[in-house]
């Protein structure tokens, strides 16, 4: 009795932070304390807790694997969710990592058609085209690439 009773409680608590939560517009996290809430309550009402002869035939049993059921479908509801937005904490530190040593590319390249300063570059003479038997020189895209770090 005392067990159904404090279970009973706790259930109730939960659900009660999860609607504070809910209100606070974080909707995924209040569906899950719901799902954490509903657990003790669904195991009272399955006669776990309390262990009964007629557990199979008690209405009140089979209600309690319809809440574990709920809970269940939220669980699993919410945790599809955090993967179709990518916001586990793993994923929510990686992408905040990434986006601090992120470089922007358009900040690195000078502007087109002149100097960072605005002012015009002078035209250079342009290399002499290669023979179709010579080996081409790739330096200047090693070293862009060096540039990058790859």
């Amino acid at each position: 009795m005392i067990a159904e009773t404090v279970c009973s409680a706790v259930s109730a608590a939960g659900l009660g932070i999860a609607v504070v939560t809910a209100y606070r517009k974080r909707y995924v996290a209040a569906a899950r304390l719901a799902a954490y809430s509903l657990v003790p309550v669904g195991l009272v009402m399955t006669g776990v807790v309390g262990w009964l002869a007629d557990t199979a035939l008690s209405p009140t049993a089979w209600a309690g694997f319809g809440v574990l059921g709920a809970a269940w479908l939220l669980f699993t509801g919410t945790r599809a969710v955090e993967r179709r937005r990518g916001t586990t904490a793993a994923e929510r530190g990686a992408a905040g990592k990434a986006e601090r040593e992120a470089v922007a590319p358009a900040a690195a390249a000078p502007p087109p058609g002149g100097t960072a300063h605005g002012t015009a570059r002078p035209s250079t003479p342009r290399p002499a085209p290669r023979s179709a038997g010579a080996p081409e020189d790739f330096s200047d895209i090693e070293a862009i690439l060096k540039k990058h770090g790859i």
